[in-house]
């Protein structure tokens, strides 16, 4: 048996997000798909991080075990090929130890969340940014976004949903950068809570829309209270950009 590391490309859009689910397609489901088709193995595809619906990755980091002799550049090619009527795409694969573990050995993951503020409908980045009609100011949300850094409790920013035992993490980097129309949040940590990005990402966007003072973030981190925070920014903008793993 040979286990691969996979890095994958996807758009979510038209997917019920990373996970399996029994009713509708996900991003799991088609790779899985493909490999039996080449393979005519079941296998189950292990990813570093659970996208939501409508989130994308650039850089989705899965591994797969497989009992029948392949190189990894076959496998790539062969799920890539049974894959080519969705918009799912594997990267790069490469064969690896047993002990590697797409979610478990992941030392940190990397998203964007990007933004367009215009008075003009989204046409090519419909479904893949988030269009605030508004200028906003950017620098006030970098500003606010500092005191997110470190370790904290996050339960101000963690969904009613999320399963993760504890709401301390510690967010290693969080930057807002403007580029003409566009904003960016780059966001680093080893791990995130349910639907934590997207809900900063939100608050932030009160304060560049001057709804709030850059001292709020403080204020709700520090409150600890779903209730406390701002409006959750959807699914659009979101992608995974990058999982690290020990050299």
């Amino acid at each position: 048996m040979a286990r691969f590391k996979l890095t994958i490309e996807y758009d979510g859009a038209p997917y019920v997000g990373w996970q399996r689910q029994p009713t509708h397609l996900s991003v799991q489901q088609v790779l899985e798909d493909a490999i039996k088709k080449f393979s005519g193995e079941d296998v189950t595809v292990f990813g570093a991080g659970r996208t939501d619906a409508g989130v994308h990755a650039m850089g989705q980091v899965a591994h797969i075990d497989l009992n029948k002799d392949f190189t990894a550049d076959r496998v790539r090619d062969a799920m890539n090929h049974f894959m080519k009527r969705e918009p799912v795409a594997v990267l790069e694969a490469e064969e690896v130890s047993d002990e590697f573990h797409a979610r478990f050995s992941a030392e940190a993951r990397h998203y964007i969340y990007r933004i367009i503020d215009r008075r003009a409908n989204l046409t090519f980045d419909r479904g893949h940014a988030w269009r605030v009609y508004t200028p906003i100011d950017s620098d006030a949300m970098h500003e606010a976004a500092q005191s997110l850094v470190g370790l904290h409790d996050f339960s101000t920013f963690r969904d009613v949903q999320c399963q993760a035992k504890s709401p301390i993490k510690t967010l290693s980097k969080i930057d807002v950068i403007r580029n003409g129309q566009e904003i960016r949040i780059c966001v680093s940590a080893p791990s995130f809570l349910h639907r934590q990005v997207r809900s900063i990402t939100g608050s932030l966007v009160d304060i560049g829309r001057g709804r709030k003072s850059v001292a709020w973030m403080q204020d709700i981190l520090e409150a600890k209270d779903r209730q406390m925070c701002g409006e959750v920014a959807p699914p659009d903008g979101l992608y995974l950009t990058k999982v690290d793993y020990p050299q």
